[in-house]
């Protein structure tokens, strides 16, 4: 005789997971923007890559557009997390758009530094992954020559013009450990090779996939809530596959099947970058319909990173 008992479920929360700074501060601008200027205040893409983020901010006013040439004169334009190419940037100018520059300060950081490498007559190596919107931009922000490298293979392939003026830059959404192999063949062919300290590589790609390698000890099966073209949430999702764990990545609650929990006693959770802790708290209210849920926090990285907002919305910072 069944007693209605649900069996218990236990939930263990990556830390740190979702926001990072440079999302946080990507939305601020748009939020702010429409505040000061009102609706409507256009966005060239995604501001960051996640579908209610960017409805939200659509219900307040923004509107999202792949072009400049959809933007009508004098429209207040912001341009997204992910950074535009320097030709974007030339054509707001041409036609006199007001933008508001909501690039990532550690991308525009990468930016700087394909620049200056550029300067000294360096070809330039990009670690990243073909038609990221951040990669375009970047490869768009440098005059000289960029050779686009994704793995250790394509540096095989790479035909430059001397190897002994060569540096690498690397996507703000890989990881130290992403990057290495590549940059351990890149050194290899090119001994001479140049590159940015692992200082500068994104903190929150790191500390978010360091969570994932710990929540997988403790997890049967993880959860990674994100977007499916974001390229932070889709590693967190291999790199749980990688160590063993039963690994999905998902838009948000509608998404879970309960089959993936039938032979779990421990479901670990994350989020990528871009995804808003809402819809974490909606996935372990959701999990409620399959077992009785108790939640724990595993320990971690507490992350106090704060960028500066734009000139044009100082006044209005919190």
């Amino acid at each position: 005789m069944s007693t209605g008992k649900k069996r218990p479920i236990q939930v263990v929360l990556a830390q740190p997971r979702g926001f990072c700074a440079g999302v946080v501060r990507a939305i601020e601008i748009v939020e702010l923007a429409l505040r000061k200027y009102g609706p409507p205040v256009y966005v060239r893409h995604e501001i960051v890559h996640n579908k209610r983020v960017v409805e939200e901010l659509r219900q307040k006013g923004a509107i999202f557009v792949e072009e400049l040439t959809e933007i009508p004169d004098d429209a207040i334009t912001v341009f997204s997390a992910h950074g535009v190419s320097q030709q974007v940037a030339d054509d707001a100018e041409y036609r006199n758009l007001p933008v508001i520059d909501a690039t990532c300060p550690l991308v525009a950081k990468v930016h700087k530094e394909g620049q200056r490498y550029a300067a000294r007559d360096y070809d330039v190596v990009l670690i990243g992954h073909e038609g990221h919107p951040e990669v375009e931009g970047t490869k768009g922000r440098i005059s000289g020559i960029v050779h686009l490298v994704s793995s250790a293979k394509d540096v095989a392939k790479l035909n430059v013009r001397n190897p002994d003026a060569m540096a690498y830059i690397t996507q703000t959404t890989l990881s130290v450990d992403d990057t290495r192999a590549v940059i351990e063949a890149l050194q290899q062919r090119f001994p001479k090779i140049v590159g940015p300290d692992v200082r500068d590589i994104c903190y929150a790609t790191q500390n978010r996939q360091s969570a994932v390698r710990a929540l997988a000890q403790q997890s049967d099966v993880i959860i990674v809530v994100g977007a499916q073209n974001s390229s932070n949430s889709n590693r967190l999702r291999e790199i749980g596959e990688e160590s063993g764990v039963p690994s999905y990545l998902i838009d948000d609650a509608d998404a879970l099947e309960p089959s993936w929990f039938d032979e779990a006693g421990c479901i670990g959770i994350t989020a990528g970058a871009s995804a808003p802790e809402a819809l974490v708290q909606e996935i372990i209210m959701r999990l409620g319909d399959f077992g009785e849920v108790q939640v724990r926090a595993l320990e971690g990285i507490r992350e106090n990173v704060q960028f500066k907002l734009p000139d044009q919305l100082q006044e209005l910072a919190s």
